[in-house]
């Protein structure tokens, strides 16, 4: 582009004869206007680099957006919780065990093994972002999946008693069925899913080797003999006890191991991998949570990874990643869902894992604070007066004693009717070890529901599965006065804070995973 001298402003036109440009004035013979040039030639070096950098680092987000493969979110139940029914986020992240892919080399098996889900846990980010934890769902966990969409369109239907890991290959496609997975916990927990995450075994390699290794622990020295119980010989040293640093195949391998460390259950392998997950938080933390430090992890990550559309692009994934920046480690806790052996398999105790959920909607944190960050608590429903009439017009509703004390239904079933509700029945719940009472609403009754509540305060509202409302007694219930909310109603039980696990807790304490160790 050619510029005409005389169009500029006097300031910037050049004297006549002076190469320097100057009016008249004489620079100093301290070599001033010399030095002038090198250092426009450094500005634009530094212009030109920062530009670079900048193309960079863009080249590199695109990269990472090629890398990332979204599920169908189609996928998911239409009749999910309330979105509003936690103010902090919760995050599914799952293990595949899938071999498609090339996951074979690393896992073994055959390389069209679908898998199932070998690992998931529920994460809970506290509204007040200082608080997070993991909860960890048993793979053999009996429980309900519920409907699920199929490659052709049609749904499943509700299957009731199945393991928790089925969910994944509902279907039997490659890629697995990461919304079947989500519905199932979020049926399980009445808690909304935000997001969800799929690893498979090539993505956990990865990163473990871009964060140079995680530190673990070990109880004992593990031959190949203690892995595979049909092997005559003791075979090679694995891992040596105590602690020690893994990643790639050997790191994978750690977290999987079942047999030869404690009692050889899935629990104790769920106890082992909250640790691990711990010291690669702790890693990873100590490099620094910026988007510099986290792009080679989004790399390894993404390359095996498939998310939800939530997520599904570079700058989103690492948003989130940045907002867990100010977790402590202290304040990010492992715990596993209430269980115990049914068997061979793992059935869920109740009423501590409701109680559990309750605390994660309510944003309680393991030692009972409140963690919503700067809204305001909600108001507590009071028993209605007298003077104060509840409308039931029109509202159909059944009623489950979900205790062991006789009657308890049709009391509340008469203070419905005398509040002009229709009773379509009552009857014993399911079991009897419910602690608080809970409203059970189907799809577009959440305000029927909210108006039921007023005569149960301090119940707890669950969007349904199906259709319907229900109202579940719990041993909370009065009925003199309705429902009476326990003094804390959203704490989370004794048997699973007691047994939580920190990001900073020691690597090597706990070290036996299980009751046989």
């Amino acid at each position: 582009m050619t510029v005409d001298n005389q169009a500029l402003p006097s300031r910037h036109r050049r004297g006549p004869g002076r190469p320097d440009g100057g009016g008249g004035r004489r620079r100093d013979s301290g070599g001033r206007g010399r030095r002038r040039r090198p250092l426009r030639v450094a500005l634009t070096a530094a212009l030109a680099i920062a530009v670079l950098g900048v193309a960079g680092l863009g080249w590199i987000y695109f990269e990472l957006n090629g890398n990332i493969d979204t599920f169908d979110a189609d996928g998911l139940s239409k009749n999910r919780p309330d979105a509003a029914s936690s103010e902090g986020e919760n995050v599914l992240v799952i293990g595949s065990d899938a071999r498609t892919d090339g996951n074979d080399a690393l896992g073994g098996g055959e390389s069209d093994d679908i898998g199932r889900s070998d690992t998931a846990f529920l994460l809970h980010v506290y509204a007040d972002h200082k608080n997070a934890i993991a909860v960890s769902i048993p793979r053999d966990t009996l429980l309900t999946i519920p409907p699920c969409k199929l490659p052709d369109g049609s749904w499943t239907k509700e299957q009731t008693d199945t393991q928790f890991n089925a969910a994944y290959s509902v279907g039997q496609t490659a890629e697995g069925n990461p919304a079947c997975t989500q519905n199932t916990v979020e049926k399980l927990t009445g808690v909304r899913v935000d997001h969800t995450v799929v690893v498979d075994f090539k993505g956990f390699a990865s990163l473990t080797e871009v964060v140079g290794g995680v530190k673990v622990c070990l109880p004992q020295d593990i031959y190949q003999g203690d892995l595979n119980p049909k092997r005559a010989t003791k075979g090679k040293l694995l891992y040596e006890k105590g602690e020690q640093t893994v990643s790639g195949q050997q790191a994978l391998d750690y977290v999987r191991i079942r047999h030869g460390i404690g009692d050889g259950s899935d629990i104790g392998r769920i106890k082992r991998q909250q640790a691990f997950v711990g010291s690669l938080i702790k890693e990873v933390r100590s490099d620094g949570l910026t988007p510099t430090k986290l792009l080679p992890l989004a790399e390894a990550a993404t390359e095996s990874m498939t998310v939800d559309p939530g997520l599904g692009t570079a700058n989103k994934l690492i948003s989130f990643a940045m907002s867990l920046k100010d977790i402590d480690l202290h304040n990010t806790k492992f715990v596993t869902i209430p269980w115990r052996y049914e068997g061979s398999r793992v059935t869920i105790v109740e009423p501590d894992a409701s109680a559990l959920w309750a605390a994660l909607r309510a944003d309680r944190t393991i030692d009972g604070r409140d963690a919503r960050g700067t809204k305001s608590p909600a108001p507590s429903s009071a028993s209605p007066s007298a003077a104060e009439s509840v409308s039931g017009a029109g509202i159909a509703v059944a009623v489950y004693n979900g205790t062991t004390t006789g009657g308890l239904a049709s009391t509340a079933a008469a203070t419905l009717t005398d509040h002009g509700f229709t009773v379509t029945g009552t009857a014993n719940a399911k079991s009897q070890d419910h602690t608080n009472t809970v409203i059970e609403y189907g799809s577009g009754l959440k305000a029927q529901a909210e108006t039921v509540a007023r005569l149960f305060p301090g119940a707890e509202l669950r969007p349904l599965g199906g259709s319907g409302l229900n109202v579940v007694l719990g041993t909370s219930y009065s009925p003199q006065g309705g429902t009476t909310a326990p003094a804390t109603p959203t704490d989370v039980p004794t048997s699973v804070a007691d047994d939580a696990r920190s990001a900073d807790d020691d690597l090597c304490s706990d070290l036996s995973y299980g009751s046989g160790g």
